[in-house]
């Protein structure tokens, strides 16, 4: 199931609603990217969340949100075939930020993502 992005506050109600867990959109704006919509998908702990966000030149990310366990998992990153995912978790919220692109560029935004959910963006040093 699919959720445009006309109405942010609904789309996070509507997905908050069904993984359980409070989800928010954080704005990307300041790298460019606008909120084109969110999904429903399914997940290792159940239902998760998926947000998509473009830019102008059509380059995407996605913010895939799911509950997680209670512990803290520190941030990490992967890459494969030029695809950045970097991996972080925080309250009972696991969080994977996914994209093409500056690798240094795409970890700013997960940093600015995670601290946007309320995430310890402390702990992306080192």
């Amino acid at each position: 199931m699919e959720v445009g992005a006309a109405d942010p506050k609904r789309l996070a109600a509507w997905l908050s609603a069904r993984i359980g867990q409070p989800v928010r959109a954080p704005s990307l704006d300041e790298y460019g990217y606008a909120l084109l919509g969110g999904r429903l998908l399914p997940g290792d702990a159940g239902p998760a969340a998926q947000l998509m966000y473009q830019r102008a030149d059509g380059a995407r990310v996605t913010l895939y949100m799911t509950a997680y366990d209670a512990r803290r998992l520190a941030p990490r990153a992967m890459s494969a075939d030029g695809r950045y995912t970097y991996f972080w978790s925080d309250r009972g919220m696991g969080y994977a930020l996914s994209g093409r692109g500056d690798e240094q560029r795409l970890r700013e935004l997960a940093i600015d993502a995670c601290g946007a959910l309320g995430g310890p963006t402390d702990a992306w040093k080192g």
